[in-house]
């Protein structure tokens, strides 16, 4: 008896060996599951080349906002001065049957009204008062503040295009027109009201931060640097698409260049209480490499697992480049139906004015002009400007006009306007509609569904996700009794804006 046990306990234990010898000499091979380690690897690939692509697209967007942001400062005046010798020499011309000013001249008037009416405005905004008033809140109360001014400042923005929009549009509707609109002049009321109080906020956001620089432990800096990182937060974890990152895209861009400008404004207030000291530029340096190093890093990490999680190619910043240089590219032609800066501040949600009189508002107070030897340096610097804005403005549209290229998109630059565009297709409907002697079925959901003008872009750079594919092939093969499943049309990026999306919900 006592022999059994022995060997059924001798051969539990060579089971044990055994048991430990295979765990330690058990081999697999990869190559029988190939294509998943493949696509694991591109994965990694794809995340390595985000920081690249993201960098090369923020680049080009960064260059497109400083464009549209000179051009208030050098070619607008003087294309309002152009506007108002025309409006006052052709009366005097004898030219009464030509038109007294052409669209762009009005809306060009306009800002240059809105700017002059919100500076004077401005001008009784005392910003030593906010200061103190800020640096009395505690930490805590200040960083829910600087919270809350982000989200009204996108709330602003996306309103305040809206506003310009309706001014420009009635401004020079054409008359024959049937009115449906409340006149001129509460429009333009509405778009000096809200530029003004766009700039009012963008003056607290600047302060808080200029708060947050000269504060002693850095302590509200600190929190709000880490306020970025929250961000990753809220967007890594949800389901995006192409259009989807191209909006949030958009929206990155346009704001690392306000934050560039909230830098240059909070220095340019601190030099001024230290005399115009050069040492002290050097203090605040460690600070504002920190915020926009920050920025960058919280940009790269959102992206690249973005698009791990969404199995979205690095590639589609190019596409992104291509639709940004597109606009570029078709505002400059005759038949263009915008401004470029307003069709950059449509797509990204950065609207210069604003930022614009807040800077102006900055400097004069800052720097003091006294004497024709300041004059002459206020001069050259205008002519500096005017300089730069031509010579950024020729490398983008080159750069533009080589991504247009290589995207294939020639194109579409010689499409008529969506107006002219409906209007042929309407016309080429009632050439090719049958008599109305024979009878045609009729269908009460098409018929009450309205139809709105469809381009070629309609197609361009929309790639459906295989979800899509699906939910189309089973809605193709599910229809019983020949009913018709409508499904929404696709946008694509050419008609990604940045606020085009933002009311649907992201899953």
């Amino acid at each position: 008896m006592q022999h059994l046990i022995y060997n059924k306990n001798k051969r539990r234990n060579l089971s044990l060996v055994r048991f430990i010898t295979t765990e330690l000499t058990r081999g697999y091979f990869l190559e029988h599951n190939e294509a998943k380690y493949t696509e694991r690897r591109e994965r990694v690939y794809t995340c390595l080349r985000i920081p690249k692509e993201l960098e090369k697209l923020m680049t080009f967007g960064f260059f497109l906002c400083l464009d549209a942001f000179l051009y208030v400062f050098t070619l607008l005046p003087l294309r309002v001065i152009l506007a108002l010798l025309r409006l006052f020499t052709v009366p005097c011309c004898g030219l009464s049957g030509s038109r007294l000013l052409q669209p762009a001249q009005v809306c060009d008037v306009l800002k240059g009204f809105i700017m002059v009416l919100c500076y004077s405005m401005m001008s009784y905004v005392d910003y030593a008062m906010m200061y103190h008033l800020i640096r009395g809140q505690s930490v805590i109360k200040l960083y829910i503040i600087y919270n809350m001014l982000e989200v009204a400042d996108r709330l602003f923005s996306s309103f305040g295009q809206d506003i310009l929009d309706a001014l420009y549009w009635t401004a020079t509707e054409p008359k024959e027109k049937k009115r449906a609109h409340i006149g001129v002049i509460p429009h333009f009321l509405m778009a000096v009201l809200y530029v003004f109080l766009h700039a009012i906020l963008i003056m607290v956001q600047a302060t808080t931060l200029n708060v947050a620089f000269n504060s002693h432990n850095k302590s509200l800096l600190t929190i709000m640097m880490s306020n970025n990182f929250v961000e990753i937060k809220g967007s890594v974890f949800k389901k995006f698409e192409k259009n989807n990152l191209f909006q949030m895209s958009n929206s990155d861009i346009k704001e690392r260049f306000t934050n560039y400008i909230l830098l240059l404004i909070v220095c340019l207030r601190n030099m001024e209480q230290f005399s115009w000291n050069a040492d002290h530029l050097w203090v605040l340096f460690p600070d504002v490499v920190m915020v926009i190093a920050s920025e960058v890093a919280v940009d790269v990490v959102k992206h690249a697992f973005i698009t791990k999680f969404n199995d979205i190619s690095a590639d589609v910043y190019g596409e992104y480049r291509a639709s940004l240089a597109f606009d570029l590219v078709s505002s400059r032609q005759k038949n263009a139906y915008t401004d470029y800066s307003d069709s950059v501040s449509r797509r990204m949600g950065f609207i210069p004015l604003p930022l614009a009189l807040l800077l102006i508002r900055v400097v004069t107070s800052s720097v003091k002009i006294q004497g024709s030897l300041s004059f002459m340096c206020v001069l050259l610097f205008y002519l500096g400007m005017i300089t730069l804005k031509v010579l950024n403005s020729i490398v983008l549209l080159g750069t533009s006009c080589v991504f247009v290229k290589e995207a294939n998109m020639e194109e579409k630059l010689f499409d008529p306007p969506p107006s002219v565009a409906s209007s042929q297709s309407t016309a080429d409907k009632g050439e090719t509609s049958l008599p109305s002697d024979i009878s045609q079925p009729t269908n009460t959901a098409e018929n009450a569904a309205p139809s709105f003008p469809k381009s070629d872009s309609d197609t361009f750079l929309t790639t459906p996700d295989e979800e899509d594919d699906d939910k189309i092939i089973n809605a193709d093969t599910g229809l019983e009794g020949g009913g018709l499943a409508h499904r929404p049309p696709k946008k694509d990026l050419l008609e990604i804006d940045r606020f085009t999306i933002c009311g649907n919900r992201i899953d």
